[in-house]
């Protein structure tokens, strides 16, 4: 069993998966290969990698490269965590837009910087899964790389490789919607539809009462919604109460408010999917609790994972051989022992989701067993929610088409179509525009076009 993670010198996602991996019973004496276009952490990691495999006596091997083909052959799983052109192309996403007054809260799945980082991954992804096709034809391509959506898709329309995208965002708001309640997580049963980032939850129970009931009463409770915008003096919320609950999660609060139903992902995601929250009357979403993650602090976060490793290497710091909720390693026991499980994960709509366009990349829960991955629900969303997936799903696609057609035309009026991008005068936006695409020509599909 030969599992390849793409990315494996990443300090943020590798510890966990390395983890999570070697402590899963039926990946006991795997082959674990890292591969990375950057020697110095690779090895870094297989050293890391090896105290965790003889702290678990997982019986696994872990061996390393920077060639991604030799990487390839033979896989069976190739686990993608990558992010093409680093902190320097974030920077462009981020930064250029903000100088036309859109402020993105994180700027990697919509918006401005989520299109424009899906034109410099799809390229890359694409020359890996057709590599696949050569090199390991029947192996999975588990894709947690941003943004995934388009990412998955470009995957699964050009070429023959089986693939999914999976995302810890459902996961962890049921795990914090459980820590409020004081329930277990197996307590709360959620039905989803929409796509990644923007998980809409159509019916959650708890035990069988119905949860938006129990968090309107949250709400009712901390005072209502406009009461919780940031203010002096306000009281102090206990970690994981339920005051402390509603005031995290603000702004899908509000639109199971407006909408009827909730999405299940970060407030910083969901704030990008809609043109009404990053405005300069909200304070740049400050009056829904959210707050703008800059570079520098995206660097600061990394500082921190860099630090995290060199103490476990130091044997400073208890080692992470906990699982740690992320999604690869369960679908792979799942597809490797046929014990099914439940995920939320993304793939081709096949009805699932009935108000998006038949085999767009939509995410759900689905059943993961030995027969592969498939939805589990048919799940309508409430109108405005139907509305803006569908808007979403045809900018991603457009999104798409550009980069595979190399096609800056389509890639602008993706950039247009989207709530975000194109809320500004045209001629702004697509001034905009050719700023991103030249602060990134390196690493985009059509710089040689130019």
């Amino acid at each position: 069993m030969q599992i390849t993670i793409v990315g494996g010198g990443s300090y943020q996602w590798t510890p966990e998966l390395l983890a999570d991996l070697l402590s899963t019973a039926s990946l006991e004496g795997a082959h674990i290969v890292l591969e990375d276009v950057e020697p110095a952490p690779l090895e870094k990691m297989r050293a890391l990698g090896d105290m965790v495999n003889q702290a678990l006596g997982s019986g696994a091997t872990i061996t390393t490269t920077t060639d991604q083909r030799e990487a390839l052959e033979g896989s069976d799983f190739v686990i993608v965590t990558i992010s093409t052109g680093g902190f320097g192309s974030m920077a462009v996403d981020l930064d250029v837009p903000a100088r036309y007054g859109i402020h993105q809260s994180v700027g990697d799945t919509v918006g401005p910087g989520g299109i424009n980082r899906a034109l410099r991954n799809v390229p890359v992804l694409l020359g890996m899964a057709r590599d696949m096709e050569e090199l390991c034809p029947e192996a999975w391509m588990l894709n947690i790389t941003n943004p995934m959506t388009c990412l998955t898709r470009a995957v699964l329309r050009q070429t023959g490789i089986k693939a999914v995208g999976l995302c810890h965002e459902v996961g962890n708001w049921v795990i914090d919607f459980a820590l409020a309640l004081g329930s277990p997580v197996d307590a709360i049963t959620t039905t989803v539809a929409g796509v990644n980032h923007l998980p809409v939850v159509t019916e959650l129970r708890v035990e069988g009462e119905d949860g938006f009931e129990i968090l309107r009463r949250w709400v009712e409770d901390a005072g209502g919604l406009p009461s919780l915008a940031p203010s002096p003096g306000r009281e102090a919320a206990e970690d994981f109460s339920t005051l402390d609950f509603v005031r995290r999660h603000v702004l899908k609060l509000t639109l199971l408010d407006r909408w009827g139903a909730l999405p299940a992902a970060g407030d910083r995601h969901i704030a990008e999917f809609v043109p009404w929250v990053l405005t300069e009357e909200s304070g740049q979403g400050g009056s829904y609790n959210i707050e703008l993650t800059s570079i520098a602090e995206r660097q600061k976060h990394q500082d921190g994972y860099i630090a995290d490793v060199d103490a476990w290497l130091a044997g400073t710091k208890p080692l992470q051989t906990w699982f740690s909720g992320e999604l690869p390693a369960q679908v792979i026991d799942s597809l490797l022992t046929g014990e099914a499980r439940e995920l939320p994960c993304n793939i081709p709509n096949a009805g699932q989701v009935p108000d998006a366009p038949k085999g767009a990349v939509v995410e759900s829960i689905c059943v993961v067993d030995g027969s592969g991955i498939r939805g589990r629900d048919v799940a309508p969303l409430p109108t405005p929610f139907a509305e803006l997936v569908r808007r979403h799903v045809a900018v991603q696609e457009l999104t798409v088409t550009a980069a595979l057609e190399r096609d800056r035309s389509l890639a602008g009026a993706a950039f247009l179509l989207d709530p975000l991008a194109g809320r500004g005068d045209l001629h702004r936006t697509e001034q905009m525009v050719a700023e991103l695409l030249g602060g990134t020509e390196a690493w985009l599909p059509f710089a040689a076009d130019r």
